[in-house]
């Protein structure tokens, strides 16, 4: 077998990780919708922008930090503004930029959708996992990451 192939054991665990990820995201996304009206695209952006120190986001960090290419970003945003959901003003540091901030309105429906998907969470995975469990899927996932932003690294060099 070549060292790019995966192994059975591998292949297993994998589509079975690829399989709980689709549903799970797919489940969550749903519920959200039905519940709060709000993609996982727009809870993410204002959860992002509500987290955020001052309540604001540039543009610029918005997309970096979501890691979404700039024309999904913008369109998205356009929506969420012509929705209500956000409000956008002038970046007096970077005229070619823009501050997001949440609505009032955005701000509601974000707090009932965090609560929503916190629930969802624990349902779905907090409720049903052992702590042992869930301590190695950190550590899983906290592995996984510091690989591709090792390999991110490397390519920004």
């Amino acid at each position: 077998m070549a060292d790019s192939e995966l192994s059975a054991r591998e292949a297993d665990a994998w589509a079975s990780y690829q399989r709980m990820r689709t549903q799970l995201s797919g489940r969550l996304g749903r519920e959200l919708a039905r519940e709060t009206g709000l993609s996982e695209a727009d809870y993410e952006i204002l959860a992002a922008v509500i987290e955020s120190p001052d309540g604001s986001v540039r543009s610029l960090a918005l997309r970096c930090g979501l890691d979404w290419e700039k024309s999904r970003l913008s369109h998205q945003l356009r929506r969420m503004t012509e929705r209500g959901l956000l409000v956008r003003e002038e970046c007096v540091e970077d005229n070619r930029g823009f501050i997001v901030r949440a609505s009032e309105a955005g701000r509601t429906v974000a707090e009932a959708a965090r609560r929503h998907h916190e629930a969802a969470v624990r349902r779905y995975v907090a409720d049903v996992l052992s702590t042992q469990q869930l301590d190695t899927l950190a550590e899983i996932a906290s592995t996984v990451l510091e690989k591709i932003d090792a390999e991110d690294a490397q390519t920004a060099r």
